[in-house]
């Protein structure tokens, strides 16, 4: 079942995202939809602050995949925009998120649609424009210990 929540505006999807950097744990994956503009990298440069990260969190497009360590766990940032799924496969995006190739962290995945396999356990955060000027975040909880809500 899925949970929403208004978002207000792009400080209020940034204080979301600073209130899930603080309390998500190692090896959680967070999978990102929504369209140009919904606030998938707002969101992100908030999970940032909310882990401690001091560096400029800037969307992947180009590079593909950004990778923080300065914060409380790693940040790992993926953009697949610009990919195809078969494309993307060539990624490795499971090394995130498996945490065998690289230190435990937390993974966040724009665009994950494009994504040819899901991890066995991850938020899906789809992000809406309302009628209004604003966002709804759309949350579910696939094969997670606890909803989002009660961290």
């Amino acid at each position: 079942m899925a949970e929403i929540i208004l978002l207000e505006n792009a400080a209020a999807t940034q204080a979301f995202g600073v209130k899930l950097g603080r309390t998500l744990p190692e090896n959680t994956v967070i999978l990102l939809k929504g369209d140009l503009g919904a606030g998938k990298t707002t969101l992100t440069q908030g999970i940032g602050l909310g882990l401690g990260i001091t560096e400029a969190i800037a969307s992947p497009t180009f590079t593909l995949v950004n990778e923080y360590h300065s914060g409380r766990i790693p940040l790992y940032h993926l953009d697949l925009y610009r990919l195809e799924p078969a494309q993307v496969d060539s990624l490795y995006p499971e090394t995130y998120w498996e945490g065998e190739e690289c230190d435990p962290g937390l993974t966040v995945i724009e665009w994950s649609e494009r994504l040819p396999y899901l991890p066995e356990s991850y938020y899906q955060i789809e992000l809406r424009h309302t009628q209004n000027d604003q966002r709804q975040a759309v949350i579910s909880a696939v094969n997670v210990k606890q909803p989002l809500f009660v961290l």
